[in-house]
């Protein structure tokens, strides 16, 4: 917890989250000298590992949780220590039909899915429709994301990048919804293709804002191929590395200092700042803001963005005894856990609960998804608990948003989403999940809740939206600079997940940030 060692430096970087590390460590290494205020005890904003029971030798990504965006170029660039894994299994989603209890299964082998869907639908024809379709986002995956960290597009200039008309038309331009029923039939199949337009997202199918497609698109197209990988060592193990390397080429990290106020004639800036006994000001040639666009209108006394963001997630933390056995007695549950476990996400399904929120009613039937990272990582247990066979779960809860949470009473609400989020779990299960829950130093099951409430007050995302507000489609606007992280102020740059190209742990903004500081 270092105090800022001069009155100016070249940079100060107000938020020390993943994106806030990565302009550090880009600008130090250009030799600009660099302060990182950051309101916490510790680095890593929502990127971080903890333990999060009492006596349990688990340590959990808590909010962040698997790595897409991440480009290999940052890593390289940064010299990080710093490793991923993939999954063999992509998804596994459970069913009932007629009477039976039944799932489908994604690999990465060709020949297990196209039984897997026979075995759910009768037939090869969505197999076939999959293939296609994700052939389609796999070229514009292959396409788009080496722009991220470029000078942002123009529409056309992207337009031309993608090279397919189709593909561009289904992606950019026509509600997410018309593009899955034009390509699938069967309702399950095309609730997990939807799904992925609707993370921290609230949004129909066929919402004519596009902020599933946006959505959607961010969640296909991570490292060029859309994978989502397991950060080895949990996310904490990313934001260490990062702090690390901002550290070793000379940025000062002061944690327990907040920013409470900016004030510039864009050529300098004084920022105040405010730590548990004591208030300080520093200044600087240029500010960059590791927050939401909210809170960088506050810094600077503007007015703040409209409309206001808001999360729509339930996140829970869970650590077992043993994985749970499937009613699907036909599927090992160390492949159903080990990919995205998909529950009450039909597509019938997704809308009945977005129609129930939209009228501020918790869904009756919660969608959610849910990983064992242990699975793929079992680095992140401890000696004992992984020789007993323990394991993590991480759930994500769609459709629940911020409104349906009033400060009054919604621990109550918490619980009660909680209750029936896993109650649609269990109903997929061949046993109660209470049996197979560990319990920490105290007798109590480990298990957490955080709603868009809590990881506003925790973490301060707006809302409790994880993306800061709406995604933005990757090219330039009408609002936009060179690098999509411009702002009013000349020397006031936006490197945080509300930045165009922002959104999950990629660490684009906080590069491309650095790159406008930079002039390049």
């Amino acid at each position: 917890m270092p105090a800022p060692a001069h009155a100016s430096y070249d940079a100060v970087i107000v938020g020390g989250g993943h994106n806030g590390l990565v302009a550090a460590a880009y600008l130090a290494r250009e030799g600009r000298s660099v302060l990182v205020l950051e309101r916490l005890g510790h680095t890593g904003g929502a990127a971080v590992s903890s333990y999060a029971f009492d006596g349990v030798d688990a340590r959990l990504s808590r909010y962040s949780y698997l790595v897409s965006l991440l480009p290999k170029k940052i890593v390289r660039d940064l010299g990080l220590t710093f490793a991923v894994r993939g999954r063999d299994v992509s998804s596994y989603t459970p069913a009932v039909r007629d009477g039976r209890a039944t799932g489908l299964l994604v690999t990465k082998g060709e020949r297990r899915n196209r039984e897997a869907f026979r075995r759910l639908t009768g037939s090869d024809r969505e197999f076939e429709a999959w293939q296609r379709f994700y052939g389609m986002t796999g070229q514009v995956a292959r396409r788009v994301f080496p722009t991220l960290t470029k000078p942002l597009p123009t529409r056309q200039e992207l337009r031309t990048a993608v090279e397919d008309e189709e593909a561009w038309r289904s992606l950019f331009e026509e509600p997410l919804g018309q593009v899955v029923e034009r390509y699938f039939d069967d309702d399950l199949v095309r609730g997990v293709v939807l799904t992925d337009g609707l993370i921290g997202t609230f949004a129909g199918a066929d919402d004519p804002s596009l902020r599933q497609n946006r959505c959607f698109l961010y969640h296909v197209i991570g490292g060029g191929s859309g994978d989502w990988d397991v950060p080895v060592g949990g996310m904490g193990a990313l934001t260490d590395a990062l702090a690390g390397a901002a550290r070793d080429a000379g940025a000062v990290l002061a944690t327990g200092h907040e920013a409470v106020r900016v004030e510039t004639d864009g050529r300098r800036a004084e920022i105040t700042y405010r730590t548990e006994d004591s208030e300080g000001t520093v200044e600087a040639r240029h500010v960059l803001v590791n927050a939401s666009p909210r809170e960088l209108a506050r810094l600077l006394g503007d007015d703040p963005p409209r409309p206001p963001a808001e999360g729509a997630q339930l996140k829970v933390n869970m650590v077992l005894r043993r994985l749970p056995r499937l009613r699907d007695r036909a599927t090992d549950p160390r492949e159903a856990f080990a990919g995205t476990f998909h529950v009450a996400e039909g597509y019938a399904e997704l809308a009945a609960a977005h129609d129930q929120a939209a009228r501020g009613e918790l869904p009756a039937a919660p969608p959610s998804e849910i990983y064992c990272h242990s699975l793929t990582d079992p680095s992140i247990l401890g000696p004992e608990p992984a020789q007993d066979g323990w394991h993590t779960l991480t759930l994500f809860g769609l459709h629940t948003p911020a409104r349906l949470f009033p400060h009054e009473g919604h621990d109550q609400v918490r619980d009660t989403l909680l209750a029936a989020t896993l109650a649609q779990l269990e109903s997929h299960l061949d046993e109660p999940l209470a049996d197979c829950l560990a319990t920490d130093a105290q007798g109590r099951p480990c298990i957490e809740a955080r709603t868009p409430l809590d990881l506003e007050r925790d973490l301060r995302l707006p809302g409790g939206n994880i993306f800061h507000g709406d995604l933005a489609f990757p090219y330039a606007q009408e609002s936009t600079g060179r690098w999509g992280v411009e702002t009013a102020h000349a020397n006031v740059v936006l490197c945080g997940a509300g930045a165009v190209r922002g959104g999950g742990v990629s660490g684009i903004p906080g590069h491309n940030a650095a790159m406008a500081v930079l002039g390049r």
